[in-house]
């Protein structure tokens, strides 16, 4: 894993935009110019980018090394089989195997997206006698019901993927979602830099602040990239929206909207996920003759996401890799079984804010993400999370002339 995850943070040193040493992206001979926001000479924009130096995390993943052995039962709820297959094909394989191998008796269980059976699992676990509960709630009100109840039963609760704001879970194991944002963003900027695109106009889709905290961290470390840009003359942040829910169907509109106001033109979208990228692109973009002349991000690593980078209608997205998260959860869980303090067993654990809960003691293990353009697709196969013949389905010419075939 040490070398998908070059432990660099993004720094202010690259937020400039103009010429870059960075090698780049290509450039279409067809492309509509850039939209007229930044004069007559500005350069044609083209989606497809391959940065060969792209932004990297500042996060550090967990050590692998064995923490030996430890006894008693681990209690693990995901919330459902149908918002990701990550929770079928990855995390509970990858959390069963971790935990066994410890010596652990896992009680692995999905909420099929229901609150009332995500309680019940809960209590049931609690009363079998669990000494931690791992949970992925399916929304932070249930979630902090179930902690309040594993508190007073003794039981200590992880937070993973997702933080429940107003809970009291002491642990919480993600990805560094405010992290995730400055790479999205900062990878926008470097791509447009990359085409020596000169004060560039860009709309902004956040993913659904309404209702996941990580959204919220997501945005506000877009901001700390962008804004400074922005107060400096050297980018404008024409549009900004909230795709509700996270549901795609709610960000073509929005997103037409804020194009419509920004006079039809675009050079930059920075979409908080690979399914909105997906709305904006096959939508409005398309509609008005700029889809892949637009660099636009994503976040998952998707099928769809990374067809649509081969292909050069979107420049970039976030691969966050599922095996990093379930071994650090299962390396925490084990330690707090042993009664060992999670930092003396190698674990790094930092203070993270509950806006809901000021006096909501928590400390969280932040981990990586990856950057992927087309430069690195081969990356998210050489993790084992994706084939190359699942990537490529349909899109074989495509694959072939980037050498993924």
């Amino acid at each position: 894993m040490s070398t998908l995850f070059r432990r660099v943070a993004v720094t202010g040193s690259v937020l400039a935009l103009g010429v870059s040493a960075l090698a780049g992206c290509g450039s279409s001979s067809n492309s509509p110019s850039s939209n007229g926001s930044t004069g007559s000479a500005t350069p044609k924009v083209t989606g497809a980018c391959s940065l060969t130096s792209p932004p990297t995390s500042g996060a550090a993943a967990a050590p692998t090394t064995s923490l030996g052995k430890a006894h008693g039962k681990v209690g693990v709820i995901l919330p459902d089989t149908t918002s990701s297959t990550r929770y079928t094909l990855y995390d509970k394989p990858l959390l069963q195997k971790a935990l066994t191998d410890a010596g652990i008796t896992a009680d692995i269980q999905n909420a099929g997206g229901s609150v009332s059976k995500f309680t019940s699992i809960a209590q049931n676990m609690i009363g079998n006698g669990v000494k931690v509960l791992i949970i992925d709630s399916i929304d932070a009100a249930s979630g902090a019901g179930v902690e309040t109840a594993a508190k007073a039963a003794g039981v200590k609760v992880i937070d993973y993927d997702r933080v429940n704001l107003g809970g009291s879970a002491p642990y919480y194991v993600s990805f560094d979602n405010e992290d995730v944002g400055k790479l999205q963003a900062q990878t926008m900027v470097d791509c447009l830099n990359a085409q020596n695109v000169a004060k560039p106009k860009i709309i902004m889709m956040n993913g659904g602040t309404d209702v996941d905290n990580n959204a919220v961290l997501f945005k506000k470390g877009a901001h700390e990239v962008l804004d400074p840009l922005a107060t400096a003359g050297k980018l404008t942040i024409a549009g900004e929206q909230t795709v509700l829910g996270w549901k795609n169907e709610n960000a073509p509109q929005p997103f037409a909207q804020s194009l419509t106001a920004a006079g039809g033109t675009v050079d930059g979208v920075l979409a908080a996920n690979d399914g909105i990228a997906g709305a904006v692109i096959g939508g409005p973009l398309k509609n008005d003759g700029l889809a892949g002349h637009v660099v636009v991000t994503g976040q998952d690593a998707s099928v769809a996401g990374l067809q649509a980078i081969i292909t050069g209608q979107q420049s970039m997205t976030i691969f966050k890799d599922v095996k990093l998260e379930a071994q650090a959860a299962a390396q925490l869980a084990i330690a707090l079984i042993q009664g060992k303090n999670p930092t003396t067993a190698g674990l790094t654990l930092a203070p993270f804010t509950d806006p809901q809960a000021p006096n909501h003691k928590i400390t969280a293990l932040l981990l990586p993400a990856q950057v992927i353009t087309q430069a690195n697709i081969k990356d998210v196969v050489n993790a084992g999370a994706l084939t190359v013949a699942e990537i490529c389905n349909g899109i074989t010419a495509a694959c072939t002339k980037l050498g993924l075939s």
